[in-house]
């Protein structure tokens, strides 16, 4: 027989909500300029000059839905 005593098994801790907040609202605030770029660059409210935003974000657009010509 062997001597070894097991460990207590360690259970999962759940992670309070005001440790998570910040990661979501940043989170989130990447997902809102994925979109901005991703959806409505380069067409009515576009930010940057030139045309290099839609061409990098071209097969995204037709993936997603979004016309873009």
């Amino acid at each position: 027989m062997s001597d070894i005593a097991l460990a207590p098994e360690a259970l999962p801790q759940p992670i309070p909500f005001r440790e998570l907040w910040p990661w979501l609202l940043f989170a989130g605030l990447i997902a809102l300029i994925v979109i901005y770029f991703v959806g409505a660059e380069q067409g009515a409210t576009s930010l940057i000059s030139g045309h290099w935003v839609h061409e990098f974000t071209h097969d995204g657009r037709h993936m997603l839905g979004f016309p873009c010509h």
